[in-house]
């Protein structure tokens, strides 16, 4: 039995008096995390958007650098998974369900119901509405999971460190600060944002399923329905931790790409295909075009416009960053043996561009059905949204069977890969950590989950992730230079190594 850290009971008290204080007192709760979510977003907008932009300058500077060719593992080290599984393991947990759930709903909210800059319902806020929901899930996004995954497979494969986000920064403050009070506090931290992260995403994944449930069979959106999801669904997630990653995870992960494809075929074919292709490749020319000027807008002389980015860009800014313990974890655990150019290439490259050509797909066409005026998807609950798209299309069944059916599966496999990232974090970063510690963590996710459903904590939930974002963001900036001063001193070593051979 793998020997548990300090920093699972450590955690697992915090999360205790969290979750007890939203279930006690959820209007305080609430309140509290609100006021607090509204100081960081209007008083540190604009240092989200520098450090978010610095870390993909940042990711584009090792791409392009020699330091591109160092291997994430042994030198002579290829490879532990086939492209096609490690791209769909990676993109499974970095993204999921959260492209079903807001892949029709946001480019609707943009165009119809808070637009950035355009007269909502116009032909400007449609072009509008697709290239700033482009900007918040493509290369931004998954630099910032990119950077934290990159550190962590180069520590750990290559110099042999454990695999914890404290691990990542020995270069900086030394291993004993790193095995003491100071690391534990990192890994909590990590630890503490993962946990919430995940059971916000149960909670998320259930109402859809609910809402898809009720749109179709007039299941009624209840809590009693979302509970029965969640113990279902946890049911099907620790079945799958407790047969591991190279089998549960893996299968299911090429499953929910299977599964994508198909919805993403289907909707493409029965809805308007040439208004669909003409808005990607518009879309990314937009999107490409004036990323710089996306980038640093912070519109500081226009407080309508500065209210719109606080609520989408600096939210999803912080939103990932709180992600990046969990996702960064895994993504380099089925990441040893590539490069670095190869690492954040895909990385940053093939999610961004399978998320555009989902957005473009679904968000296109929930904006073509509430133009022809044959429903009014802006009085939906978000959830209920996609559903109703389909109800506009041909083959309603069929892709609201196919879409449920992925939200399950895109469920069970973010719960699993989190279960997996909490068991190495709290046994000493081990790559095989126990089951018993697994499920240990799965249990009190989907405990959790109900919980904050049932003192209707959700909203708070997200709030407690945009304020741990913060502390954690310094923790992001100190990786990189961690990183940065590792890399280059074994650059200079190759260097030096080849000089003397040719001598």
């Amino acid at each position: 039995m793998k020997k548990i850290s300090s920093v699972f009971w450590i955690a697992v008290a915090l999360i205790i008096l969290s979750v007890g204080y939203g279930t006690i007192a959820p209007v305080s709760f609430e309140q509290v995390t609100s006021r607090m979510t509204a100081f960081i977003t209007s008083s540190f907008g604009w240092y989200y958007l520098l450090i978010v932009t610095g870390i993909v300058l940042f990711c584009l500077v090792l791409i392009i650098s020699p330091m591109g060719r160092i291997r994430l593992g042994k030198s002579d080290e290829r490879p532990e998974y086939s492209t096609i599984s490690w791209f769909a393991m990676l993109f499974s947990a970095g993204m999921g369900i959260g492209l079903v759930f807001w892949g029709a709903a946001e480019p609707l909210s943009h165009f119809a119901i808070d637009t950035a800059t355009e007269e909502p319902g116009t032909r400007e806020a449609f072009l509008e509405a697709m290239r700033f929901t482009f900007f918040h899930w493509g290369i931004h996004a998954w630099a910032i999971y990119g950077v934290v995954a990159l550190a962590l497979a180069y520590f750990q494969f290559r110099k042999g460190y454990p695999g914890l986000i404290s691990s990542t920064l020995r270069p900086i403050f030394g291993k004993e600060r790193m095995d003491g009070p100071l690391g534990t506090v990192i890994d909590v931290l990590a630890v503490f944002a993962t946990v919430f992260g995940v059971a916000t995403t149960l909670g998320f994944g259930a109402i859809q399923i609910n809402g898809g449930l009720s749109y179709l069979f007039g299941i009624p959106i209840s809590l009693p329905v979302q509970t029965t999801i969640i113990a279902i669904v946890t049911v099907l997630f620790m079945i799958s931790a407790w047969s591991g990653l190279n089998k549960g995870i893996k299968y299911l992960s090429n499953a929910n790409m299977v599964l994508a494809v198909i919805l993403l075929i289907l909707v493409l074919a029965v809805g308007p295909t040439l208004l669909i292709m003409n808005m990607f490749t518009d879309s990314i020319g937009s999107y490409i075009q004036n990323l710089p000027r996306m980038s640093f807008r912070s519109a500081p002389l226009n407080s309508d416009q500065r209210k719109w980015i606080n609520g989408w860009t600096i939210f999803y800014w912080a939103w990932w960053i709180s992600w990046s313990p969990f996702v960064g974890i895994f993504i380099a655990r089925v990441s040893r043996g590539r490069t670095v150019r190869e690492f954040l290439v895909g990385v940053l490259v093939l999610p961004a561009l399978l998320s555009f050509f989902w957005f473009s797909v679904f968000g296109a066409t929930a904006i073509d059905v509430q133009r022809s005026g044959a429903t009014d998807l802006t009085g939906l609950l978000t959830e209920e949204t996609l559903f109703a798209v389909f109800h506009n299309l041909p083959l309603t069944w069929v892709t609201s069977i196919v879409a449920l059916i992925l939200i399950a599966t895109f469920f069970i496999t973010s719960a699993d890969s989190a279960t997996f990232v909490l068991g190495m974090q709290t046994t000493y970063g081990s790559l095989t950590p126990p089951a018993a510690v697994k499920l240990t963590w799965g249990v009190l996710q989907a405990i959790i989950s109900v919980i904050l459903l049932y003192a209707n904590g959700l909203t708070a939930l997200q709030n407690s992730l945009i304020i741990a974002a913060l502390p954690f963001s310094f923790i992001i900036l100190l990786m990189m230079i961690s990183l940065y001063k590792a890399l280059s001193e074994e650059q200079r070593q190759m260097f030096a190594s080849v000089y003397k051979k040719q001598r």
